[in-house]
């Protein structure tokens, strides 16, 4: 799925040649004919994800100036693009006060658009990166903060979501990589416990030896070793959050504790006197079932049942391939400024070919894929050649739903995609295709393709009408006559060239 962009233009034409060209760069369109409908568009509950906007400053009603007082106001971080016919230089000041991250001028190139755009997605992508890490660290990680777009997740979220506001126990399940870890801090974060400590345990990694004094702490000379006393992380994640990662790695001795621990909400350190009450939430996960554990007599029933009060199960990345060119510019933008390098992009091929893999290791192995990439690239943008370990990698299509990455032509008129600065980006096309027979082998009426060729020649001569009926050889009035017959509201007759 390419970015989505929402265009706000109360001209009819302008909307028009606007989205053909941001189709054209690859990215899908949101279409709005005013300031109130925008501002609706970017704040109602269920309105679709917005990666930028392309703002006319000049509209009736809520105008350009008054959206972008609006967005700074509910605290959006989108990037924002505005645009008006009048570029003076205090319109230009007073737009990037108000937070717009461009400014270009009607008719706006294809050239200058599209530049404007990656440039405020790239910007938008190492904002969103720095801001993810910094409330990671600071134990601060909400929903917001993970990148996805897939209906797959959407249910895990909204799951998630409600979970954050109690104290119910939850266990995340899901392959290895897929971001277990950051969707228990997001349900911290989220919750009435976020100003609490967020203590991560990897169960995995424990000696068995040493599982009990780690989670439930030991006194001073409670073994061989125990030179000084440690409170153990049941104690450490008092009043927060308690995350046990590959809890099904526990051995049979601690469950039994762990189990107690849960019961009672009150640890005993080994060697400890009496047990210490503890207030903590329980958030657990796995790479494997859980309940097979059980059955296979490595996991402890009663225990399962404590901790498989709320189950969440991750989808892997292959089953929500939608996000994958999304995660890319993330992850693109994060290194790139990391290792202090020019790239602006991935080409079309690449990311048609990163889209087909099956990632077994998912999210963590996308990332260190980009990560090599850009260590090793020598271009200023990513190609297939800068993934070798993938290159020759076969195209391992899973039996799991995917979402198409790359925009169908439409009426076989929208150039195919091609490699680009961008994920991804077809260039504005030497010259147009003209489909002559319907899907059914029928030939196509000369109306229809006539409204083609016209419009074709609107968005090639960028909006210059006295240019495009020039070239089509008719006058200025059939153009316009010809437009209302099309169904064209709002290009305003001759005067339509002069409007904002």
């Amino acid at each position: 799925m390419a970015a989505s962009i929402l265009i706000a233009d109360d001209d009819a034409v302008a909307r028009r040649l606007v989205e053909n060209m941001v189709q054209k760069c690859g990215y899908e369109t949101i279409i709005v004919d005013s300031g109130d409908a925008a501002l609706a568009a970017l704040t109602a509950p269920d309105a679709p994800a917005v990666d930028a906007v392309i703002l006319d400053l000049v509209m009736p009603g809520l105008d350009g100036m008054g959206v972008l007082a609006k967005i700074r106001e509910a605290g959006l971080s989108v990037p924002v693009i505005v645009q008006t016919a009048h570029g003076g230089i205090d319109n230009v000041i007073s737009a990037m006060r108000a937070g717009a991250a461009d400014f270009v001028v009607k008719p706006v190139g294809m050239e200058r658009l599209q530049v404007s755009l990656r440039n405020a997605l790239n910007a938008s992508a190492l904002k969103g990166e720095l801001q993810r890490i910094r409330h990671s660290r600071e134990g601060r990680l909400t929903f917001s903060d993970i990148i996805t777009r897939s209906d797959a997740m959407a249910h895990v979220m909204r799951a998630a979501q409600k979970a954050a506001n109690s104290s119910i126990p939850v266990l995340i399940e899901g392959d290895s990589g897929v971001g277990k870890e950051m969707f228990a801090r997001a349900i911290h974060g989220s919750g009435e416990r976020k100003a609490k400590p967020f203590v991560a345990v990897n169960c995995g990694a424990i000696p068995d030896n040493l599982v009990e004094s780690i989670l439930f702490g030991h006194e001073k000379g409670a073994f061989t070793g125990a030179t000084e006393r440690h409170a153990g992380k049941f104690v450490e994640a008092h009043g927060g959050t308690l995350f046990l990662d590959e809890v099904s790695e526990l051995p049979l001795t601690a469950q039994v504790k762990l189990l107690r621990a849960l019961q009672e909400s009150a640890v005993e350190a080994v060697g400890g006197r009496k047990p210490v009450k503890v207030d903590v939430r329980i958030i657990s996960a796995t790479n494997r079932k859980l309940l097979d554990r059980v059955k296979q007599g490595h996991f402890r029933e009663d225990l399962f049942y404590r901790l498989h009060v709320l189950p969440l199960t991750i989808p892997s990345l292959r089953a929500r391939r939608e996000d994958i060119p999304h995660l890319l510019r993330h992850f693109l933008a994060r290194f790139a400024a990391e290792e202090n390098r020019p790239i602006t992009g991935i080409s079309g091929e690449a990311m048609a070919h990163l889209a087909t893999l099956d990632w077994p290791g998912n999210i963590r192995q996308l990332e260190n894929a980009v990560y090599r990439a850009v260590v090793m690239s020598e271009g200023d943008q990513l190609g297939l050649d800068d993934f070798p370990l993938l290159a020759g990698h076969p195209h391992q299509m899973s039996d799991a739903p995917t979402a198409p990455l790359i925009l169908e032509p439409v009426a076989s008129t929208v150039p195919a995609m091609i490699s680009g600065n961008e994920i991804p980006i077809a260039p504005l096309p030497a010259a147009g295709s003209l489909a002559m027979l319907t899907s059914t082998g029928e030939v196509r009426p000369l109306e229809e393709m006539e409204n083609e060729i016209i419009r074709f020649a609107i968005s090639h001569y960028r909006g210059q009408m006295s240019e495009v009926a020039r070239r089509l050889k008719i006058g200025r009035s059939t153009l316009y006559r010809k437009l209302d017959e099309a169904g064209v509201q709002g290009h305003g007759g001759k005067s339509g060239e002069e409007t904002h």
